[in-house]
């Protein structure tokens, strides 16, 4: 019987220490040597300090700023943790809402978020939530439609705010994956630069 378990117990012990201490390691050595930024979390610094990171959104509510995509993301309440309260952007519960079309709360809030951009046609991705409710990014559209918002909360020329994030449109991935982008975060800092 034990010449059984003699072998199990040694496999075990080796295969934990390959995949639960050697190659996490030794990934997470090549991942600092190859790309530090990255593997750091993408920090966004200003001043010295971590304010952010590229690849994570935040919640900018000021009328000062460009506002990000809606966040469907939660956290439990600290009043009852049987429930979740909205938590915009909360990397640590990455989320979709789940909602489909025929939802009449994704209908709902839809028509609210519209509604406080002034109402009409507005770019989708400023009435709806990301998949992951963390998107950093939203369309030049998006930004475009804001831009006189912003410009007269800092009083700013709207060409001067309009040339500022054409500067900032990233284009797709090799040219060819994805769409043109704005990262908010990165747009927001720019901004701040300008009105200095």
């Amino acid at each position: 019987m034990t010449s059984y378990f003699r072998p199990a117990l040694v496999l075990l012990g080796a295969f934990s220490l390959l995949t639960g201490a050697a190659y996490p390691l030794a990934v997470t050595g090549v991942a600092q040597a190859v790309l530090p930024f990255q593997a750091n979390g993408s920090p966004v610094l200003k001043d010295g300090a971590v304010i952010g990171a590229a690849l994570i959104g935040q919640s900018f509510a000021a009328e000062t700023y460009f506002h990000g995509r809606p966040s469907a993301t939660a956290a439990a309440d600290p009043q009852d943790p049987a429930k979740t309260v909205e938590s915009p952007y909360n990397a640590a519960n990455s989320t979709g809402s789940n909602l489909g079309p025929s939802s009449a709360a994704l209908k709902q809030a839809i028509t609210e978020r519209v509604a406080a951009l002034g109402g009409g046609a507005q770019p989708a991705d400023l009435v709806t939530a990301s998949g992951s409710g963390l998107d950093p990014h939203i369309s030049p559209q998006a930004a475009l439609v804001q831009i006189g918002r912003v410009a007269a909360a800092r009083g700013l020329a709207e060409e001067r705010v309009r040339q500022l994030v054409q500067a900032q449109v990233e284009p797709p991935l090799l040219g060819v994956l994805g769409e043109p982008r704005v990262n908010v975060l990165a747009l927001n800092l720019a901004l701040d630069r300008l009105a200095r």
